[in-house]
Parts: C-alpha cells; structure tokens; sequence
C-alpha cells in the first residue's frame, strides 16, 4: 500500500477513534448527571450501529495504516467497512439529522462519526490499490450489518430500547420493521456494488 494511501487511513483512523472517545464521554456524562452508572452508559454506547461501525472503521483503518498485510487491511475487509460507514452517514443525514439538533461537544462528536469519518475512510480507500475485489466480496459486505440487525433486536427483546425507531418492531409494527430492513439491505448492496465497480475501474484505468 502506498504512503500517502496508509496516511490517510491513519487520518481517518484518529478521527474515528476521537470521535467515538467524545461520544463515550459526553455519554457518561449524561447518565452519571441521571444518576445511571458508567456501566449503564457503555451498554448504551454499544447498542449504536454508528458507534460499531466507526469502531470497525478505525480497527480496519489503524491495521491498514500501521499493518498493512495483516487479514484486517485486506480489500474484502476495507470494502465492508467503508460501504457500512457510507451507509451511516447516508441514512443519518435522510433519516436522523432532521429529528434533533446537538449542540457543543455532542455536535463535534456527531459530525466526526457521521460525517468527517466515512469523507477520510472513503479518501483513504480511493488512495489505496484497486483490483483485488470480486463479486463474491459484495455479498459478504452484508455480514457486518445482518449481524447489527440481529443483535439489536435480541438487545431491544431484553431491554425493551432500541437505537434506531425505524429498527422498533414494537412501535414501527413488523411490517414498517421489514420495510426498512429491506430498504437498508438494498440501499447496502447499492453503494457495496457501486463501490466493487468503482474498485474495477480504478483498476482498469491503472490509476492505482
């Protein structure tokens, strides 16, 4: 992997990590002023498909900048990270930026994990070497995300609170709840498939 493309991940890697650092404090804080524990706080923090999928994201960019041969840098793994985090920031700018508005630290820490985030990782990507990816990569880009569904409704089974009210079968009804898993679904396999085509002409073109 080139230089400039492994100091981009490490870019986006620090973003991400001081993003999510942010948010978990500003978290903290918030329980700790309700009188909830830290524990309270990081079972929360966790329940955020945001907040797994910038951890992924900064896992996947860290290995690629400092580790570059390592399985966690390879194409099939930085593919689904970036189509997962382009997904954050696309449904939160259609689905979430309009329902409320945070203010000082919660502001900086939302535009660094929805924004700034999936704009260096992408970056990062464009800049690394194209071609290694197949047809069979764009399919196994949906583990991350099926998984998140899955996880999210045991957690919402258990807890009765669920991150997202679009992912609330309890008050959205199964069939809304089916509605927009399947609309995230497609919407995943559409920017993973743009991006394995983007990924083949990068390629074609020699550009890297």
């Amino acid at each position: 992997m080139q230089k400039s493309a492994r100091w981009l991940h490490l870019l986006a890697a620090l973003v991400a990590w001081a993003a999510l650092t942010l948010q978990l404090v500003v978290l903290v804080q918030r329980f700790d002023a309700d009188g909830q524990s830290v524990a309270a706080a990081l079972w929360r923090f966790f329940g955020f498909f945001t907040i797994l999928t910038n951890l992924f994201v900064a896992i996947v960019a860290s290995t690629a900048a400092l580790r570059p041969c390592h399985a966690l840098a390879a194409p099939r793994c930085r593919l689904a990270a970036l189509a997962a985090i382009l997904l954050v920031g696309i449904v939160y700018s259609l689905a979430l930026r309009h329902v409320w508005n945070p203010q000082g630290a919660q502001a900086v820490a939302d535009h660094g994990l929805h924004d700034a985030t999936p704009l260096l990782f992408l970056l990062a990507w464009l800049a690394a070497p194209h071609g290694g990816l197949g047809w069979r990569d764009w399919l196994w880009t949906l583990a991350f995300p099926l998984a998140y569904l899955a996880y999210a409704l045991m957690r919402g089974a258990y807890d009765g609170w669920y991150a997202y009210y679009f992912l609330d079968p309890v008050t959205q009804g199964w069939g809304a709840f089916a509605l927009s898993v399947a609309t995230i679904i497609a919407g995943f396999l559409l920017i993973a498939g743009l991006l394995l085509g983007l990924d083949r002409w990068l390629a074609d073109k020699g550009l890297h």
